[in-house]
């Protein structure tokens, strides 16, 4: 979805999208990875000059609490973003930390049987696989 047409759609109270922010969503969107918070950083230091580290970091709980965004954690490592919010899932390399995204539709009736199980009323469902990706298994 482009930026202007998710900004027109943004109905959430308190500020609104300013430019460090703005800034922030299309360096998410246009990024083919999952960037973390200091690669996020370093590209909008690169199009804003005097923005701070704080200001970036704020945006990004802003974006997340819009639903602009979606926070991805890995055990320590440190957090990723990802601007398709749509339900997908992950893999993520156990060696050199690369994630990709997949989709596995089948999946949802799994955990939701799975949540059934446990007793649980599931609020999100996301499978997240731990592995080596094709150039670590080579090696």
């Amino acid at each position: 979805m482009a930026v202007n047409k998710i900004l027109t759609e943004l109905d959430i109270p308190g500020p609104k999208l300013t430019r460090a922010r703005r800034i922030v969503l299309e360096t998410i969107n246009g990024s083919l990875e999952h960037p973390t918070a200091s690669e996020i950083f370093a590209e909008t230091r690169r199009k804003l000059p005097g923005v701070s580290y704080a200001t970036v970091y704020n945006s990004l709980g802003y974006l997340k609490r819009a639903g602009l965004v979606r926070e991805i954690t890995f055990a320590k490592a440190a957090s990723c973003y990802d601007g398709r919010t749509s339900r997908h899932d992950h893999a993520i390399c156990s060696r050199c930390g690369s994630l990709v995204d997949f989709e596995l539709p089948e999946i949802v009736k799994f955990m939701r049987k799975a949540a059934r199980h446990a007793r649980f009323k599931p609020e999100s469902i996301h499978l997240t696989l731990v592995g080596l990706c094709p150039k670590c298994a080579e090696d």
